[in-house]
């Protein structure tokens, strides 16, 4: 306890980052205040007690777990960052078919990143438009949640340009959080919803157990979460460690090393390069069934029994999709942020090599080599994760803890909190504090090596 005192102290100690902490405690809670507003001419009573009714393994269940609430409570912040996140998954995507976009993503630097993020913008509003006029059309197909006394066409009007403005105001505190802040902004915005959510599932889970006289599944249950924390983290820190050598030279008439390099390094390759953005990317493509059903509801009154299985997290179909998109999608996201050719090149620059293999382009078909291979198990471990609160619920867990169980609410838990920690961690060992967690490890202590694949 001493110890973790003198740390807390050693972090409020140092200004800069006791300023981008509570600049991110404050931008926090701004985004949890706005989740409270209601949309004009909603009944959030009304809303939030035909919400109860639904079915627990309802996907408006988890897109109100993402968000904190606000789906459930016709908020503002309803549609949360989900559209961002979507319209970013689009243009990474056209970053491999369209020239141009891989120019920018590639060639252009701090320009082409200025503009993708111009177009992901304008694309978020475009999403935002049109998934937010699907939220609109469940509103008012939910018993009491509107006022009929207001005019359609003005409440359309107007709850659509609120919606729309309140998902680019969350997409701005991301990036200001991002920016001036401690951690990735729109990880945390996530997280933050996240974490509304988990004290209440805990309980509900606690009293049902207690309830029914079940205390040893009750405490099954929580070992067995508590080891599938374990080994998400361990898989998120999870690294191939390639050596490197640095080659020799003559300095008078001794050997010494390259400048800039010791006679032995080593690169860590990641086996999770991708973090956890695969499962945002998968879980806002699994979104879009659902917008499709609302509209269908409201044109032909029916669902098709595909679309209905689609928006039922707990089915086989929606996490067999699941599981196949978080896999692709998984070496999608390390192909574009591992680029073997600019390691070869930097090793070659550094005047290093790979012990047994020719420096250039034998060290670039390697080191891609062996991401793809290791890319694979990484993949498919959280893909397993991911569909984990399905097996939870079809063990008897409460469907509310299970979303918890594994799946993306756990996978995403892990990876901000990780990436935070390791944030931290890097401004107090530059002040020359001891870590947070002295005795173990957190990605990136000491900086050790080249590592490939940062995550999220």
């Amino acid at each position: 306890m001493n110890k973790f005192l003198e740390t807390l102290r050693n972090i409020w100690s140092i200004k800069e980052l006791k300023d981008k902490i509570l600049f991110t405690l404050v931008i926090l809670a701004v985004f949890r205040l706005g989740s409270y507003i209601v949309l004009p001419g909603v009944n959030a009573i009304a809303l939030e007690a035909a919400s109860s009714g639904r079915k627990a393994n309802d996907l408006l269940q988890l897109i109100n777990t993402f968000t904190g609430g606000a789906f459930n409570q016709g908020s503002i912040f309803a549609l949360g960052i989900m559209p961002y996140i979507t319209a970013s998954i689009i243009v990474q995507l056209l970053g491999f078919a369209v020239p141009y976009f891989q120019r920018l993503q590639q060639k252009e630097g701090e320009s082409g990143r200025k503009r993708i993020n111009q177009i992901t913008r304008f694309l978020t509003l475009l999403i935002t438009l049109v998934q937010g006029s699907g939220y609109l059309l469940m509103l008012k197909t939910t018993p009491g949640a509107v006022d009929t006394s207001i005019n359609p066409g003005i409440f359309w009007f107007s709850n659509m340009i609120i919606i729309a403005t309140g998902t680019i105001f969350a997409m701005w505190l991301g990036e200001k959080i991002t920016d001036r802040g401690i951690g990735n902004g729109i990880s945390l915005l996530i997280m933050v919803g996240i974490i509304a959510r988990l004290p209440q599932a805990i309980v509900a889970e606690i009293l049902g157990q207690i309830s029914n006289n079940r205390w040893i599944p009750l405490i099954l249950e929580f070992i067995v979460w508590f080891f599938v924390i374990i080994a998400t983290i361990l898989v998120v820190q999870g690294v191939r460690k390639i050596p490197i050598q640095a080659a020799k030279r003559m300095v008078g008439r001794a050997a010494g090393d390259v400048a800039g390099g010791s006679a032995n390094d080593f690169i860590n390759l990641k086996l999770s390069a991708a973090g956890v953005m695969p499962i945002i990317f998968a879980q806002a493509i699994m979104f879009l069934p659902l917008t499709a059903a609302q509209w269908a509801t409201s044109s032909a009154g029916t669902q098709s029994d595909l679309l209905l299985a689609l928006n039922d997290p707990m089915s086989l179909a929606y996490n067999a999709v699941f599981f196949i998109l978080i896999v692709i999608f998984t070496y999608v996201y390390t192909a574009l942020i591992v680029n073997p050719q600019q390691y070869a090149e930097y090793l070659k620059r550094m005047n290093s090599f790979i012990p047994g293999i020719k420096p250039g382009q034998d060290t670039q078909d390697y080191i891609d080599a062996l991401t793809t291979r290791i890319t694979l198990p990484g993949a498919i471990f959280i893909g397993m994760i991911a569909i984990l609160p399905a097996i939870a619920a079809f063990g008897g867990v409460n469907t509310a803890f299970a979303y918890f169980f594994g799946g993306t609410s756990l996978l995403i838990l892990v990876g901000v909190v990780l990436d935070t920690l390791q944030q931290i961690e890097s401004y107090l060992l530059m002040r020359k504090y001891d870590g947070l967690v002295k005795s173990g490890r957190i990605q990136g202590r000491g900086n050790q090596g080249i590592t490939i694949g940062a995550g999220m």
